[in-house]
């Protein structure tokens, strides 16, 4: 993790702290620029509080998945210590997005509550829950990402595009509860819909009916991570160190 974040962020200007500014500087932008631009509340609940409880879940599965495009090839050469995996590599990268974006989301929260222009979590067990099943689902998703790029060219250069496309299906600016019924079954079929929810639900508490099923996101979670780790573990062979 030293070693990733020295080689990505190195010691100049704000060194090792671009792990937590380049999110804060994400997830602030987007909130100041949807404050100002819509009205303050939507649906009876603040703006503000909407798009932060959207963004930073989205922006750590979006870290997680655009720094594990052939993450093995860029850390190759660490493979000739016996002691590294594979593994190793992903799952550093991994923590460190996840907890950056984390403090970064911390730090946004705690400005925005400072300014007004949100409240303090009315239900923090329900937000932590919905935290710790995205940081599995943007794990998962950074082991299948990986592995597959590994594989393929085609995944490698159409992750991007898939990232982009597929942000209205993340949950991120809307509520299942705005949505007609049709729609809200579709999009629950995503677990990063069901983590969001948890989120905004602890959140906003008795405010909104968050609609999840915590059942279905374990299952599904665990189905992607015990996937991503086979194929990390059968990765190796495809790595080409240069």
């Amino acid at each position: 993790m030293l070693r990733e974040l020295h080689t990505r962020f190195g010691r100049e200007n704000l060194g090792y702290l671009w792990i937590i500014g380049e999110p804060i500087l994400f997830c602030a932008g987007v909130a100041i620029a949807w404050t100002a631009i819509r009205p303050a509340h939507e649906h009876g609940l603040q703006t503000t509080a909407v798009v932060v409880t959207g963004y930073v879940p989205l922006t750590m599965w979006r870290h997680c998945l655009m720094v594990s495009i052939r993450a093995f090839e860029a850390n190759g050469s660490l493979l000739f210590h016996r002691q590294v995996t594979p593994l190793d590599i992903i799952l550093s990268r991994s923590l460190l997005e996840i907890s950056g974006t984390l403090i970064a989301g911390l730090i946004v929260c705690y400005g925005a509550i400072l300014l007004g222009y949100m409240l303090p979590p009315q239900n923090w067990a329900l937000l932590y829950t919905g935290l710790i099943y995205q940081c599995f689902f943007s794990f998962a998703t950074a082991l299948l990402v990986a592995s597959l790029s590994q594989r393929s060219e085609i995944v490698e250069k159409s992750v991007s595009v898939f990232s982009y496309l597929s942000l209205p299906f993340s949950g991120a600016f809307s509520l299942c509860s705005w949505l007609p019924e049709p729609a809200r079954k579709f999009l629950l079929w995503s677990p990063s819909v069901n983590n969001i929810e948890m989120i905004r639900g602890g959140q906003f508490g008795d405010t909104i009916h968050p609609y999840y099923n915590m059942l279905y996101d374990a299952y599904i979670t665990f189905f992607l991570v015990l996937i991503g780790l086979s194929l990390t573990l059968r990765v190796r062979k495809f790595i080409t160190i240069q």
